[in-house]
């Protein structure tokens, strides 16, 4: 049986009048340059850095999956704090395990296009394209992934969107003597009614404060020159990088900017569109998300669920993984051919 095409799925949307939303996998990236947005781009960086410890790891786990070395870990301080009393030895890997997680994040942003015009024009014009139908239809677009590529391409295009950040006023805006003052930061919460773009698992240019949520932003340097500067000061951004769904999921339940956005996609009703996002071994919490917003009301005319999910395959393997799962979604799964999509070029 042939695939949809995407074009296909879009208009059959948009004339079912179905609300539209977008969920973004690393494939969205990797679409930008296969050679930067990879694992084992990240793999290859990791080797290079002087961490002996880290590159051996790597070695004897034989795998390019950050993940599942971060989950091997976490598995390892248990069996530790279980069965032994070497103290040493937990500090260790435990050291190894925040070590790998500050080197993915130092390795994103070494592998980053050095700045937003690095994107051409006509790339920045097809992904808006590809972007529009989603949010000009009253949708949200959710991803998964850390870059900044998404940031960037919604700040120089015209597209309607709001990722839940502004300044807050410094004043009394009881005092209406003294003019308007603004914060110099970007804080997320005031805003959050009409955000429609969601990161999941974080991004680069997002920290935590511990008593704030903010974005980091332009000042006159560069983006990605100001996160390196907070990297250096021991800031990291919001950032799941590790762990299997259930610890995703307590990642993200434990951070109300994560946590709100989670429940946004789990509130969701019309149609979700997948793009570059494979629903891999670690990926339940999102599957979970998608089911709970579908567990609404079953009377017809009951229009407030989510009602289909739409999820790109690039390969027959990739179909045949999306089949083997299927039954795990409740509402109804068709499959796309993620080839006929256009997004940057």
């Amino acid at each position: 049986m042939s695939l949809m095409s995407y074009d296909n799925v879009i208009s059959s949307l948009i004339k079912k009048k179905r609300t539209p939303h977008l969920l973004l996998g690393n494939g969205f990236s990797i679409a930008y340059d296969p050679n930067i947005f990879s694992y084992n781009a990240l793999h290859t960086f990791i080797h290079r850095i002087d961490d002996p410890l880290l590159t051996k790891l790597f070695d004897i786990v034989n795998t390019k999956n950050f993940e599942l070395v971060m989950q091997q870990l976490n598995n390892f301080c248990e069996l530790i704090e279980a069965f032994s009393t070497d103290k040493k030895l937990l500090e260790d890997v435990r050291k190894a395990s925040s070590s790998l997680k500050c080197s993915l994040v130092d390795a994103i942003k070494e592998l980053h296009p050095e700045h937003v015009f690095e994107i051409s024009d006509d790339e920045c014009a097809h992904c808006a394209e590809f972007l529009s139908p989603y949010l000009d239809h009253k949708g949200n677009i959710f991803s998964t992934n850390y870059d900044v590529l998404l940031y960037w391409v919604l700040m120089r295009s015209k597209l309607s969107n709001g990722d839940g950040f502004g300044r807050d006023r410094e004043d009394d805006p009881d005092d209406h003597e003294t003019e308007l003052e603004l914060s110099d930061e970007l804080y997320w919460g005031r805003n959050a009614s009409t955000q429609t773009v969601h990161y999941l698992h974080g991004a680069l240019p997002i920290f935590d404060t511990g008593i704030e949520v903010i974005k980091e932003h332009y000042d006159g340097d560069y983006l990605l020159e100001n996160i390196e500067k907070r990297l250096e000061r021991g800031e990291y951004p919001i950032f799941v990088a590790s762990g299997n769904g259930e610890e995703k999921l307590n990642h993200i339940m434990h951070n109300r900017y994560l946590s709100y956005c989670y429940e946004t996609l789990a509130g969701i009703e019309g149609s979700l569109v997948t793009f570059g996002f494979n629903f891999g071994e670690y990926d339940h919490h999102i599957i979970e998300a998608i089911n709970t917003a579908s567990k609404r009301k079953k009377d017809k005319e009951f229009k407030d669920k989510l009602w289909s999910v739409y999820i790109g395959v690039y390969s027959d393997e990739d179909r045949k993984h999306i089949e083997k799962i299927a039954h795990k979604f409740k509402p109804k799964v068709t499959l796309y051919d993620a080839k006929t999509v256009s997004i940057w070029r």
